[in-house]
């Protein structure tokens, strides 16, 4: 299977998730990384209108640049971005919001006051960060690993049975993350969509 056709399939499954959630959120969401996306900019202007990209770099010297670079791309594309780790930057760059990693949810409240009509999402690995995320003033949560993946292979799957349960259960949108492929995507249920690292390269 060629990886367009492997990316279209992963969109289409995406937007049938997004059709029973019946959301308004992006149903397709490109997480960038430094070591497993060598082009995310090519990976941005692959993906179909109307997906997100979430931008993220562990060199924060780079932040600016890598974001100011994914608008770019995203303004010609029909792409929302979410920047993450840094909401002053997502405002001031006229991102459509910002992306918090779990252990800095606690802050949604704060940055809701002053960013609010920013997007805001934020990132859960455990049952414990999903209950208390969805306790705070957020938008959407990147629950993961949902299956096995090269990003954090210390981290076992949270399995389909499982998230199924979970996001069946949640009242905020709910984004599948980790090890998603065109064959297991089939498996998830109640989500508001799908995010990809590896599966949207290019």
């Amino acid at each position: 299977m060629s990886d367009s056709l492997a990316r279209a399939q992963l969109a289409r499954a995406a937007g049938r998730l997004k059709a029973c959630a019946r959301g308004k959120l992006p149903p397709l969401v490109l997480m960038t990384d430094d070591e497993r996306l060598p082009d995310p900019l090519a990976a941005a202007r692959a993906l179909p209108r109307g997906s997100m990209v979430v931008v993220r770099t562990r060199d924060r010297a780079q932040l600016e640049r890598f974001s100011c670079a994914v608008l770019r791309v995203a303004r010609t594309a029909g792409l929302a971005v979410v920047i993450a780790g840094d909401p002053e930057l997502a405002s001031r760059l006229g991102a459509d919001g910002f992306h918090l990693p779990e252990t800095r949810v606690g802050e949604s409240a704060h940055w809701r006051t002053r960013f609010s009509s920013l997007l805001i999402t934020a990132s859960a690995h455990s049952l414990h960060a999903l209950l208390r995320a969805q306790s705070m003033p957020i938008d959407a949560v990147f629950l993961s690993p949902v299956f096995s993946t090269r990003s954090h292979p210390e981290r076992a799957s949270l399995t389909p049975v499982r998230v199924n349960l979970l996001a069946k259960q949640m009242r905020k949108p709910l984004y599948a993350l980790g090890g998603i492929d065109v064959r297991n995507a089939t498996l998830l249920h109640g989500f508001t969509g799908i995010a990809a690292i590896g599966a949207l390269a290019v």
